[in-house]
């Protein structure tokens, strides 16, 4: 149960634009407390009731976080004519506050709600100028009343100002004559609690409206698994588990939204596949400016190419394969290639390659991923920086539904590029990519790397394999492993279980004297031992192997988080061996998990508003009395906000008195979580194939 506290809202310190986010100064009849929280429609002035908890932070001291709220009307009238001096109804300031407080005292509000001309009869208030004062003052109660109502429903205060900007001041009204609005609005709400609402209201099973919600319902679920649409017979055995309807109301009301344009079928090999309008629009959107892009004038081209690429080749003492050539002329024949081919194939290279062609005559070159980690990886293979697209596309955050913070209409600035290679794009959802093309002048060349092998986007479509499959873009497939890279088992392997091939053996063709022992399987059937293998693995024998510290160099990988082996387990079990607080730190448990220093962490949400600090190291040029020039190293603090699902750190601190927790990054920033935000992390000694996909560094 949290605590509950009543007073009133001096001053606004900060307020996010987007969700509201706010930190303000409260004052109760007892003190004068910070609250932070969301906070929707909440201004200077307004009396709150607030629900939450005391928390301290560890710059600003002790704060009050906010859980719910409700706005209430100033119960005297010092509070009430502060309220109204604040600018909060339309037309009255300071003075006039002070006069209709004066007037008519406590039957003020009553006169505002019932008898709005007898405002009239305050000096410099015309009979029209009143009726505007009181509408404006009903329309801030009615907004009042928004985020109470939409908890019913399951949706915090930070959705209620979306609800209510779609929706207006009779949002409650419009939500009550349909709960499934709500569906369309503010998605990840629990349809199963609306649909009960709804159906408790007295609407029928078959009612057009839950029918209809139903399925667009429906379509949303299947994209949290990378799906942009879904097979019509697969959509409607769905509905009509989900809704106990028959088939001929699901059948009927696809019609019904197809005729509305909220759904879309498409028809391909005798399939009929369907999408939400909305997902259906973007890959419209995708196809259409990749193809404007591709047709585009190429005014990038080398001239004589073959030329140009001996000399490189030269520089730089590298041989290029025939293949790689074939990538290299196809990029500067075309406006977009794609460069496929699974490990060790020689992506990386023709990147190199492509590099020194274009940077030689002055173009410039930008590279590019989808997770810091690949961007990382990048920068350390090519010696060129590398940015996440997110960082290069300038996007703060992007909600479920792809529509990016800054607006539904925001088109992002156009790149500053020639060459735009984008590494790892089988990562890239349909969303992203539709943003990337936005961003992208006219005569650029876009260059598509990835390997159709790898798992594909967390978001949904299938960017990469559906751009190979269409056979419009100039494709290169990379099928070659080069001498270096077939040094390594784990690239060997991986190529033949793409093939459909078991693991390399002993006495097999591919194998060398320089064939390095970096992948070993073990065939083990039991549960049981398979667990005592992978402890066995992690606590000695890879140390004893090839120096191998669990904390630097392993990461334990399952296909599933249930299950003895799967992350749950595996992480009790690991952190059990690996970190068993031995010296009795204080310990942390949420969720049921323990927690504790030295442990391996992952976030697995995006936090847009958590603060963090990193120690950067500056080398500086410091001129000495004697003229010569020392470099002296200085330590400078950078802070900045934001943590991002898949960033893996450790704890580095639980501090039991102020109720924090101290983790430190791969990236070496550092953030302090409240004891109620360890929902946002688990620990990561084991963690799904998933979310190493999704990891960043």
């Amino acid at each position: 149960m949290g605590v509950e506290i009543k007073g009133e809202v001096t001053e606004i310190i900060y307020q996010n634009e987007v969700n509201s986010y706010t930190i303000a100064e409260f004052e109760t009849e007892e003190e004068t407390t910070t609250i932070v929280g969301y906070l929707p429609f909440v201004k200077s002035g307004d009396t709150l009731k607030v629900k939450g908890k005391y928390v301290e932070h560890k710059d600003y001291g002790p704060q009050f976080k906010v859980e719910t709220f409700e706005k209430i009307m100033p119960e005297t009238l010092s509070a009430l004519e502060k309220y109204l001096s604040k600018g909060n109804v339309k037309g009255i300031g300071e003075a006039t506050a002070k006069r209709i407080i004066k007037k008519f005292g406590e039957d003020t509000i009553n006169i505002f709600k019932f008898e709005p001309q007898r405002l009239a009869e305050i000096k410099g208030i015309s009979i029209k100028k009143s009726q505007e004062i009181a509408e404006s003052f009903i329309e801030n109660w009615e907004v009042w009343q928004i985020v109470g109502f939409l908890e019913r429903f399951g949706i915090g205060a930070e959705n209620a100002k979306k609800v209510y900007d779609l929706l207006g001041i009779n949002a409650i009204e419009q939500i009550e004559a349909n709960p499934y609005i709500l569906i369309d609005i503010a998605r990840g709400v629990d349809f199963k609690q609306i649909d009960q609402m709804a159906l408790n209201l007295g609407i029928n099973y078959d009612n057009q409206k839950r029918v209809e919600s139903g399925i667009k319902y429906a379509l949303i679920k299947a994209t949290y698994n990378g799906n942009s649409c879904v097979i019509k017979e697969n959509l409607i055995e769905f509905v009509i588990l989900l809704l106990d309807i028959t088939t001929e109301n699901v059948e009927e009301n696809i019609i019904n939204l197809k005729a509305k344009e909220e759904i879309v079928i498409e028809k391909r090999d005798n399939i009929e596949w369907i999408y939400l309008e909305s997902f259906y629009k973007v890959e419209q959107e995708i196809a259409i400016r990749i193809m404007k892009l591709h047709k585009s004038p190429n005014m990038k081209e080398i001239k004589n190419i073959e030329k140009a690429l001996k000399k490189i080749e030269e520089k730089s003492d590298i041989e290029l394969s025939e293949k790689q050539k074939e990538a290299v002329e196809a990029i500067n024949e075309n406006n977009v290639t794609i460069i496929t081919g699974g490990p060790g194939t020689g992506k990386t290279t023709i990147i190199k390659t492509i590099i020194d062609l274009y940077e030689e005559r002055n173009k410039k070159v930008i590279l590019a991923a989808p997770t810091g980690r690949a961007a990382k990886k990048m920068t350390e293979a090519t010696r060129k920086e590398a940015s996440t697209l997110h960082r290069l596309l300038c996007i703060g955050k992007i909600d479920d539904e792809g529509i990016y913070s800054k607006s539904k209409d925001y088109k992002g600035e156009p790149i500053d590029a020639d060459i735009i290679v984008v590494d790892e794009l089988s990562m890239v959802d349909m969303f992203l990519m539709n943003y990337l093309l936005n961003c992208i002048y006219q005569g650029t060349k876009l260059i598509l790397v990835g390997d159709i092998d790898q798992l594909p986007s967390v978001g949904p479509g299938s960017i990469l394999k559906d751009l190979i499959n269409s056979e419009v873009i100039n494709t290169v497939k990379l099928d070659k492993i080069f001498r270096q890279a077939a040094k390594s088992k784990i690239i060997l392997n991986a190529h033949r279980v793409n093939n459909g091939e078991f693991f390399i053996q002993k006495g097999d063709s591919e194998l060398s004297e320089e064939t390095k022992e970096d992948f070993f399987f073990i065939k083990q059937n039991v549960q049981e031992k398979m667990l005592q293998e992978v402890i066995s693995l992690s606590t000695g024998r890879l140390e004893k192997f090839g120096n191998y510290d669990f904390f630097k160099n392993i990461q334990v990988l399952t296909p599933t988080r249930k299950g003895a082996l799967g992350t749950r387990e595996l992480n009790k079990e690991l952190q059990q061996v690996l970190n068993p607080n031995l010296e009795e730190l204080p310990e942390k448990v949420s969720g049921g998990v323990v927690y504790r220093v030295g442990d391996r962490i992952m976030q697995i949400k995006n936090n847009y508003d958590i603060t963090w600090e990193r120690e950067k190291s500056n080398i500086m040029n410091i001129q000495n009395y004697d003229g010569k020039t020392e470099k002296e190293q200085l330590e400078k603090t950078e802070i900045g906000t934001g943590v991002f699902n898949g960033e893996i750190g450790t704890i580095l601190e639980i501090d039991e008195k102020q109720k924090i927790v101290k983790i430190k990054f791969d990236d070496e920033k550092v953030a302090w979580y409240e004891y109620s935000d360890l929902e946002q992390i688990e620990h990561s000694y084991a963690i799904t194939i998933h979310k190493a996909q999704r990891k960043r560094i």
